[in-house]
């Protein structure tokens, strides 16, 4: 309470513009510089819009990084945080909860229902992307020491992102983000997704799983192809290795399916299927979904996670998975996408020596640039609209789901103006 007395008191002395350099000048050196951030404090949001500390509004494009989906200070999932605030936060895993075990079995049903991982059996649950990713890598290495060929070897693709813990990072096939903290766990290598020949040196005997993201987020908005999918699913039945399918980023309604591996035949459906991110809607929650005999090798102790599952985490779950996996909401998702895709169309023809390719799936798209893309989002977030990067020279679209139309055409438009004083 003082504290939040104390800043209304500097807002008021100080006006909005100084209180944001006063905030930036007293206490931002408080917190370890790990991220380039321009001085915009945002303090509020509703659906696809942010406002910041001096009430300048913004049309977010970004969702968190692909996170709500289903918009800022959603009523639904705000209530959710109130009732059950008021009820229960926290139990450990050392019992269940209600809503743990219904929030799990929601997952494999609405997976099994949605024509998603058709082996879909177990939850593990934890606490954010990384966490799902490791949970899956140590799943995996426990499967290969219960071979008769015992194995630990583990492949993923250049381009991705997995996340920033070690077995994580060690997936990551990504220099920039593995140099710093060299060396990596032992055990990895790493391929070149649709890549088909390639696989059968890259994926041997001595490979207990595979991990890879159909649609590549952070790498590039790059797709895996459905041949190259189906040819990986097959090499690791020959070689009796796991294959984990990370979709914290394109899953959950984000391609217009629930799952964006959907569209695969179900012979190259995965063993392991991670989320997080949209299942939280904002809130920290990841899951690791197992086959049946991925879960039939792990034990009591095998792994743990002190807050996965907790009850509010897992209600708020049960709320996102119902909502995103609605026939019509998806419907949507594929509507919006239209939109966006028709325009960076138009932008292409518009605008060729700055515009070469659009990528993507649904609300997951990628428009490729020939210039360095980091000054033209200094200028849209000038103009109003919060738009990040990827890969290289890519600018990366990955909006609610339910954004509206007129919030799409008006971001449209600002980008629109943007790369026309680009091409001058």
């Amino acid at each position: 309470m003082l504290r939040t007395s104390r800043l209304s008191l500097i807002a008021q002395s100080l006006g909005k513009r100084a209180y944001s350099v006063e905030v930036n000048k007293s206490w931002t050196p408080y917190v370890v510089q790990t991220y380039s951030r321009p001085e915009v404090f945002l303090n509020k949001g509703k659906g696809s819009l942010l406002w910041d500390s001096e009430g300048k509004k913004y049309i977010d494009f970004t969702a968190g990084i692909a996170v709500t989906s289903l918009g800022h200070a959603d009523d639904e999932i705000a209530e959710i945080l109130k009732d059950q605030g008021s009820l229960l936060l926290h139990t450990s895993n050392l019992y269940y909860s209600d809503w743990m075990v219904k929030a799990a079995h929601d997952i494999i049903e609405t997976t099994k229902r949605s024509g998603g991982m058709k082996d879909a059996h177990q939850v593990f649950f934890a606490n954010s992307g990384t966490e799902a990713n490791e949970a899956a890598l140590k799943f995996a290495r426990k499967w290969g020491n219960t071979r008769s060929h015992p194995r630990n070897g583990v492949v993923s693709f250049g381009g991705s992102f997995h996340g920033r813990t070690f077995g994580s990072l060690s997936a990551t096939a990504t220099p920039k983000y593995q140099e710093p903290f060299a060396p990596m766990v032992p055990g990895f290598k790493h391929g070149t997704i649709n890549d088909t020949p390639a696989l059968s040196s890259l994926i041997t005997e001595d490979t207990c799983g595979v991990i890879v993201e159909p649609i590549q987020g952070e790498g590039g908005i790059n797709s895996c192809s459905v041949e190259f999918l189906t040819a990986l699913r097959r090499r690791c039945d020959e070689v009796d290795a796991v294959l984990i399918y990370d979709e914290i980023q394109c899953g959950l309604g984000r391609t217009g399916d629930f799952w964006a591996h959907q569209i695969l035949p179900q012979e190259a459906h995965p063993d392991i299927l991670t989320t997080a991110k949209s299942l939280g809607n904002g809130f920290p929650i990841g899951a690791t979904i197992v086959s049946e005999r991925i879960g039939n090798v792990l034990a009591k102790g095998d792994h743990g996670s002190t807050y996965g599952g907790n009850p509010l985490g897992a209600r708020i779950a049960c709320n996102t998975v119902a909502r995103l996996s609605d026939a019509k909401f998806l419907e949507g998702v594929k509507e919006r996408s239209k939109v966006f895709t028709d325009r960076f169309s138009q932008l292409q023809t518009k605008y060729p020596k700055l515009v070469t390719e659009t990528r993507g799936r649904g609300l997951i798209l990628g428009l490729q640039l020939t210039v360095d893309v980091a000054p033209i989002i200094d200028q849209l977030r000038e103009k109003g609209l919060l738009v990040v990067s990827c890969g290289t020279n890519t600018l990366r679209f990955v909006p609610a789901l339910n954004i509206p139309t007129e919030l799409i055409e008006e971001g449209l438009d600002i980008i629109d103006a943007t790369l026309s004083s680009q091409s001058q």
